[in-house]
């Protein structure tokens, strides 16, 4: 039984540091999508506005 033990006794840490770069990835990929949205919505803006001011 202590050898069961022994053995996974750094299961924890590993799952964690797999959680931790799993969320980096995903926030990686949402901060990608969220930039390349108001970037698309600030140009459309821009001209929207400049087709309104000329």
């Amino acid at each position: 039984m202590a050898r069961l033990r022994q053995n996974q006794a750094g299961e924890g840490v590993i799952s964690a540091a797999i959680v931790v770069l799993i969320m980096a990835l995903l926030g990686a990929a949402m901060w990608a999508a969220f930039n390349g949205i108001f970037t698309d919505a600030t140009a459309e803006i821009q001209t929207t506005v400049d087709s309104i001011g000329g």
